[in-house]
């Protein structure tokens, strides 16, 4: 893929830096190793860092029409660019170039900001209209699921953009703050999501929108696309699962540079392996990383698959160094995320990289079909709850508040959560099995004044605008469509953006074609859930592709051992994020007591320790000074 950013001042009489916009640049270089570009006109102004995908020798960017009144610089794969590209042939329109980039600018010329609507890909971009020289016309926008991200801030000089918050900081376009509602949100949910960004003053293009702005004016943004809230999905058929994910793997495999795919033992990535064999005469090239730990081990299942279908397999067992965590990390993560799977995702980005440019996930899937754990436990939660009535839940709660906390126990004697999710209503229940902190708890290890500050600040509050927007008695697709709307975008699609990017991989979500989602995440809950496990639907469309080995075996996740890394190689470095987090914003005590418990065995706080650290390595290596007022 690749990396934007750019400037526009409302003083139509100044010109923009063009080496400050330069400077903006090379601050996500690894976005787009291949090219560079900057343009500058009037009082706008855009950079560009290029991974060059297709037409590799006509692709630079930005990009002007014919009479260089309009310019783009897109970080895009438009997956229907060639039936776009004739359509607006046959309307006038003359390319230039080859490339899907240039099919947006002429789509621009032809329908404005709604040239969004028309496009089938992932996407983020900026279009610079100045066709009327008194008005220019800033124009961002963001794809439907939000794959590929954009940040922007309105100054006091004008509207700054770009692919990264580093863009921004670089610039000087915001202070280099933390918001004091998204520490509590970090701690509570391991992320910052909703569209104000981390940084302050910073904000996040929401997904599905588009954005415009003139000198002189507020940015206004449109959302241009959602999933139905009123209606669920008639049921499917296993024939028309198969036909849909072959059609979106196959419209994904466009590439001029070496494309292969991700594979490991788990039923997304295989399915999307096995589309891609049946879509093309050369094999495919699968790229695969195991771990020395068996926990976390799916490698032999994937040697299996890449047989079966007489892949060109590369494979990697790899002892993941927890020290990328304080390192390399922080830089490629310019926003605090605390999910442990960023260091196994970046390791196998930087593993296919050596062989492929460009590399299909099965990211998404879980969130269509319903696949996590968490979906089966709130199913089975619902039907409790509506059994057991108000006074049921009544004495849920009172036994849940009584129950032990045994993070030492096997799991079917952790009953302390299903009594106390049964005892909430449907939205909090779900909510809680998303976070990774209580909300108390997360207090607790606030300094005073942090939570005084925060007070009236609720980290529930954006999933239940979400979760409340859908009119169907449907909890379960409640739920899916408010993680489409945060975790979704906010934890695993800008974890899977950064990690690839950081590697300088484009990686292709087919799970994620807009039409795909549109069709199978609205299904009956019937269709997703049953006999206790999620992706009901396309584990039994796939039986007669797929070896009931993936489809039926354990789901292991994509994790890390922390207990064993913070007793072992992060030791000294948990200990001394302990220390050095300022006193500013949080309670040292606080943080030293759940310190002790954890070493002491008594309790589990491996993922707040971990959530530590990343945030004080990301404190540190982006000069934070501190929160806002």
């Amino acid at each position: 893929m690749c990396g934007l950013c750019g400037v526009a001042l409302d003083d139509l009489a100044a010109r923009p830096d063009p080496e400050r916009i330069r400077a903006m640049a090379r601050t996500i270089e690894l976005r787009g190793p291949d090219d560079e570009g900057v343009w500058t006109r009037g009082p706008v102004g855009v950079g560009f860092r290029r991974l060059s995908i297709i037409d590799l020798a006509g692709g630079h960017q930005p990009i002007e029409n014919e009479d260089g009144t309009i310019a783009l610089a897109i970080n895009c794969e438009i997956y229907n660019f060639v039936e776009l590209r004739a359509e607006l042939e046959r309307k006038g329109h003359r390319f230039r170039t080859r490339s899907d980039s240039e099919v947006v600018l002429h789509l621009y010329e032809e329908h404005g900001e709604r040239c969004a609507e028309h496009l089938v890909g992932m996407y983020a971009f900026c279009l610079l209209d100045l066709r009327d020289p008194a008005r220019p016309k800033v124009v961002l926008g963001r794809d439907r699921l939000g794959i590929k991200p954009m940040y922007y801030a309105r100054t006091r000089d004008g509207l700054v953009w770009g692919s990264e918050p580093k863009a921004l900081l670089e610039w000087g376009a915001t202070p280099r703050e933390l918001r004091p509602e998204k520490l509590l949100d970090y701690l509570v949910l391991g992320y910052t999501g909703g569209d104000d960004a981390a940084w302050t003053g910073m904000k996040r293009l929401p997904p599905a929108c588009t954005l415009t702005w003139e000198p002189g004016g507020e940015p206004h943004v449109r959302r241009y696309w959602d999933l139905p809230t009123d209606r669920l999905a008639e049921p499917t058929s296993d024939e028309e699962v198969l036909a849909w994910l072959d059609r979106t793997v196959g419209d994904e495999l466009a590439a001029d540079v070496p494309l292969g795919a991700f594979l490991s033992g788990g039923i997304d990535s295989t399915a999307v392996v096995t589309s891609m064999a049946r879509a093309q005469a050369r094999p495919v090239v699968a790229c695969s990383v195991g771990f020395h730990d068996k926990d976390y081990d799916e490698l032999d299942l994937a040697r299996a698959t890449a047989a079966r279908l007489r892949a060109v397999h590369h494979t990697e067992v790899l002892e993941p160094d927890p020290t990328l965590a304080t390192e390399v990390l922080p830089w490629i993560f310019d926003e605090p995320l605390a999910d442990p799977s960023t260091l196994p995702t970046y390791l196998v980005a930087r593993m296919a990289r050596r062989h492929v440019t460009v590399a299909l996930s099965g990211d998404g899937g879980d969130e269509v079909f319903a696949g996590y754990r968490r979906y089966v436990h709130d199913v089975a939660e619902n039907r409790v709850r509506r059994a057991l009535g108000a006074p049921g839940r009544a004495l849920a709660s009172a036994l849940g508040a009584v129950y032990p906390k045994a993070d030492w126990a096997p799991r079917w004697l952790r009953g302390k959560t299903f009594l106390q999710n049964v005892a909430r209503d449907p939205a909090s229940a779900y909510f809680h099995s998303v976070t990774q902190l209580p909300y108390a708890q997360a207090l607790a290890l606030l300094a005073p004044d942090v939570v005084a500050r925060v007070a009236q600040h609720d980290p529930a509050a954006e999933f239940r605008r979400w979760y409340s927007k859908v009119q169907v008695d449907d909890p379960l697709y409640r739920a899916q469509y408010a993680d489409f709307h945060t975790y979704l975008p906010d934890q695993i699609l800008a974890k899977a953006d950064r990690a690839a990017m950081g590697a300088s991989l484009e990686v292709r979500p087919p799970l994620l074609d807009h039409r795909f989602v549109e069709r199978f995440a609205p299904l009956p809950a019937a269709q997703k859930v049953r006999g206790g496990r999620g992706k009901h639907a396309l584990r039994e469309a796939l039986r007669s592709r797929v070896p009931s080995e993936v489809l039926d075996g354990r789901k292991r996740g994509f994790d890390t051992p922390l207990r064993r890394w913070i007793a072992g190689p992060l030791a000294a470095s948990v200990s001394d994020a302990i220390e050095t987090l300022p006193e500013t914003w949080f309670s040292r005590p606080a943080l030293r007591q759940r310190l002790a418990a954890h070493r002491s065995g008594r309790h589990d706080h491996g993922r707040i320790l971990w959530s530590l650290l990343v945030l004080e390595h990301w404190r540190r290596r982006h000069g934070v000074r501190g929160l806002s007022a």
